[in-house]
């Protein structure tokens, strides 16, 4: 009986014992979970926050494809307008001019039946008058050259001439008109100058002195046959 009861003390504390580690297990392994949850809950996160990041790349690839290829029909159509605006440049211009070559083609057919010059002549003056006008309404003007001096960036040049009443190059004649174009040489004036007049006289001299080597050339030729 003693025995028995000594023992029982042992057992009730070897069970308490067990009760004390179970509660601690349990608490270590509540305590394990509770904390791999915030572990899991920023996994999550992460993945819901990378599927968000490709929505987006995605839309923003999509946006710049969608750019690029308006800006590609929009080039297209900039380079065929630019075509077309050099293309129908002069069209203006050309409806301009085309009552002035109505009225050419009338004047040559008056021309063909009325023998009256004076007629004809007024009515090219005219049409002349209307078409110079319309050039110069587009910045087309004709320039004076007769008179003036000599200018390379102006004038052609086709002959010169000695002349003592005029400076030397001083443009005598013109034979075909120089244009501009606003501030532009349109086209250069073909324009006869003027030269200087001591010029022509050293020419006659050298001439001169050419005829009397030549007949001194004679006269030897003829003393050596003798």
């Amino acid at each position: 009986m003693l025995k028995d009861k000594e023992a029982k003390p042992m057992n009730v504390e070897n069970e308490e014992q067990k009760v004390a580690e179970h509660i601690t297990s349990e608490q270590k392994s509540n305590e394990e979970v509770s904390g791999s949850v915030p572990h899991i809950d920023e996994i999550e996160a992460l993945k819901i926050e990378n599927e968000n990041l490709k929505k987006e790349v995605s839309e923003y690839k999509d946006r710049l494809l969608r750019k690029a290829a308006e800006f590609e029909n929009y080039k297209k159509r900039l380079e065929a307008d630019f075509l077309n605006a050099v293309k129908y440049a002069n069209e203006k211009l050309f409806i301009e001019i085309l009552p002035i070559v109505d009225d050419l083609e009338r004047s040559l057919s008056s021309g063909m039946e009325k023998a009256d010059f004076n007629s004809f002549y007024q009515g090219i003056k005219m049409i002349y008058t209307k078409l110079m006008k319309v050039l110069e309404a587009h910045g087309v003007k004709p320039f004076e050259s007769i008179g003036k001096q000599f200018d390379v960036y102006y004038h052609d040049a086709l002959l010169r001439i000695p002349r003592d009443d005029v400076p030397p190059d001083t443009v005598i004649e013109e034979v075909e008109r120089g244009y501009m174009y606003y501030d532009k040489v349109l086209r250069h004036a073909k324009v006869i100058v003027s030269s200087p007049v001591e010029s022509s006289k050293e020419a006659d001299k050298a001439e001169g002195s050419e005829q009397k080597i030549d007949q001194r050339n004679e006269f030897n030729f003829g003393d050596d046959h003798r």
